[in-house]
C-alpha cells in the first residue's frame, strides 16, 4: 500500500513538472529572475555610488528616521504597494535598519505589503464588476492574466518572493478569481522576502 502511495505521489509530482515545463513556466521564472537580477545590482550600484561621491546615505537615512514618524512612512508603503508598486520597497528595507526598532519596523513593513497585496487582489476582484474597465485590463495584462490562470498558485509565490511588484500579480489573481484562502497562505512569503532581503542590505547601509 505504501508503494503504491509513493508512485501515486510521484506520478503526481511528475505530472506537474511536465505541466509547468510545457506550458513554459520555468521559462517563465528564469526570464523574472534575470530581469529582477538588473535593477537589484542596478539599485546596489546607485546607493554605492551616491554614499560614496555624492552624500552620505546612511546619514540621510537617520535623518528620514528622526523627522518622519514610522507610521507615517509604513502608511506611505502600504499606499504604494496597494496601487502596483510604485515605490522600491528595498528603500523602505533600508529605512528600516537605521530606525529605532529594525526587526519591528522591517516586520511592519513586510505586513503592509502582504495586507496592500490583499487590498490589490480585491481591486482586481472588483474590477471584474466593471465591464469597460475590466475589458482595458484584460488588454493590458492579458498575459499576466493568461499566466495567472495557468499557473495559479506557483505564479503567486513568484510574485511574493521575487523582486517584481507583487500588486500586479495579486491584482491578477483577484481577476481570474483564484481562491482567497490560497492567495493568502502564498502571500505568506512576501514575509520571507522581507527578511532575506534586509539581511543584504542591513550590510550594505
Amino acid at each position: 500500500m505504501k508503494r503504491k502511495a509513493k508512485s501515486k505521489k510521484k506520478s503526481r509530482i511528475r505530472l506537474l513538472h511536465q505541466y509547468y515545463s510545457y506550458t513554459g513556466f520555468y521559462r517563465f521564472v528564469w526570464k523574472s529572475v534575470k530581469k529582477a537580477v538588473v535593477p537589484i545590482v542596478l539599485f546596489i550600484g546607485a546607493l554605492l555610488a551616491l554614499d560614496y561621491f555624492v552624500l552620505d546615505i546612511e546619514g540621510m537615512l537617520v535623518t528620514v528616521t528622526e523627522t518622519y514618524s514610522p507610521l507615517g512612512i509604513i502608511s506611505v508603503f502600504f499606499i504604494s504597494e496597494s496601487l502596483l508598486g510604485l515605490v522600491p520597497p528595498e528603500l523602505f528595507i533600508a529605512w528600516s535598519g537605521k530606525s529605532a526598532s529594525p526587526i519591528l519596523n522591517l516586520s511592519l513593513l513586510a505586513a503592509a505589503s502582504y495586507t496592500g497585496g490583499i487590498v490589490s487582489y480585491f481591486i482586481g476582484k472588483g474590477i471584474t464588476k466593471i465591464p469597460s474597465v475590466h475589458q482595458q485590463l484584460e488588454i493590458n495584462m492579458a498575459q499576466h492574466i493568461a499566466n495567472t490562470r495557468k499557473w495559479g498558485g506557483f505564479l503567486i509565490i513568484v510574485g511574493a518572493l521575487l523582486p517584481i511588484p507583487f500588486a500586479i500579480t495579486s491584482v491578477a489573481a483577484g481577476i481570474i478569481r483564484f481562491p482567497f484562502v490560497s492567495y493568502l497562505m502564498f502571500g505568506l512569503l512576501r514575509f520571507v522576502r522581507f527578511y532575506l532581503y534586509a539581511l543584504v542590505i542591513y550590510e550594505m547601509v
